[in-house]
């Protein structure tokens, strides 16, 4: 074995899980395909649900710290699992290597452990996976989170979707002028409770939006849930869909709606936040259920009953036990009165 636990996404539930798993005396492997660990959280200006933090900056750099301190854990950046394949004995992750556009590939290698636990999070839905939208294709629509403030300072802007990326620019720029006219489908209608209130926004519950002619200004037309017809009218668009699970090819299980609870996975494989469920998508859950996925893997290498599951998800049936087969790994005989 390479190690005693592999770890899939250098995000904020992938490195709790090296925390955790350091702190009970296993060796991990931390595989993260950027070339820094919570890169997505670095572009996060504010922080509302976390103890400790108010930005993802500085979270970011809080981990990364902690990171460099467990020695039993070796961080390989720029690195990207493609196939998990999980055996009676074993796992065995296939790693390439993250190469620029135009230079040759490295070798890539084949990494092997008695566990994994999964951790690459979900990435952003693009506009040709939702049905409510028409008219997009060879338009150019960036997302909401790389928006630039003094861009649409004083502007229009229409936002395709209520997903959280429009609470955290409505709270990072509270001095912003813009005029948010954000245009929905009903299934994301328990989204927009943050920003409801905020005097910029507009919401549109739509069944249909239409757009027409590339120009300036960026016209729509909309079918509302009331079966209104009307036009929308911006300076500029951006989209604001939500996300979808982005999990390695191989042993990794999803239920219908393409995330991946704990509860259908192998006994060696755990799945660790924002991959596990549409509903629980957040910086604290992410971070607490790595820890739970290592201790998992931890209890699973000592023979011990371990709950493969926890969360609500969208399939049916209570959490079921696992009895994972005894691997021995090191670290102290029971993790019980750690941090």
């Amino acid at each position: 074995m390479d190690t005693d636990l592999l770890i899939v996404g250098g995000g904020p539930a992938g490195c709790a899980a090296a925390v955790m798993a350091a702190s009970v005396g296993m060796r991990s492997v931390l595989i993260e395909s950027g070339d820094t660990v919570c890169g997505a959280l670095r572009r996060i200006p504010v922080v509302s649900n976390v103890l400790g933090v108010t930005n993802g900056p500085d979270l970011a750099t809080a981990i990364e710290a902690d990171l460099a301190r467990c020695d039993l854990c070796r961080v390989a950046l720029d690195s990207r699992a493609t196939t998990i394949d999980a055996f009676d004995d074993r796992v065995e992750v296939a790693v390439e290597p993250v190469t620029p556009v135009g230079s040759a590939r490295g070798p890539g290698a084949r990494l092997t452990a008695p566990y994994v636990v999964v951790a690459t999070g979900v990435g952003p839905l693009g506009p040709e996976g939702a049905g409510w939208l028409g008219g997009v294709a060879g338009r150019a629509l960036p997302p909401l989170w790389e928006a630039d403030p003094a861009a649409v300072d004083g502007r229009t802007v229409l936002v395709l979707g209520a997903d959280r990326p429009l609470g955290t620019v409505a709270r990072a720029h509270p001095e912003l002028r813009t005029r948010f006219v954000v245009a929905y489908p009903p299934e994301d209608a328990y989204k927009i409770e943050e920003i409801r209130r905020d005097s910029r926004v507009e919401l549109v519950a739509v069944r249909r939006l239409e757009f027409g002619p590339s120009s300036a200004p960026v016209t729509a037309e909309v079918r509302t849930v009331e079966g209104e017809r009307r036009v929308l009218t911006a300076d500029l668009a951006f989209l604001n869909l939500g996300s979808a699970p982005a999990p390695p090819a191989g042993a990794v299980a999803a239920d219908p709606s393409g995330y991946c609870p704990p509860r259908s996975q192998h006994p060696r494989v755990f799945t660790a936040g924002d991959l596990r469920s549409v509903r629980f998508q957040r910086i604290a859950t992410a971070m607490g259920s790595g820890g739970e996925a290592a201790l998992g893997a931890y209890y699973a290498s000592r023979g011990l009953p371990t709950e493969s599951g926890g969360l609500p998800t969208e399939i049916g049936g209570p959490p079921t036990k696992t009895d994972g087969p005894p691997t021995e790994v090191g670290g102290p005989p029971d993790p019980a009165g750690g941090g």
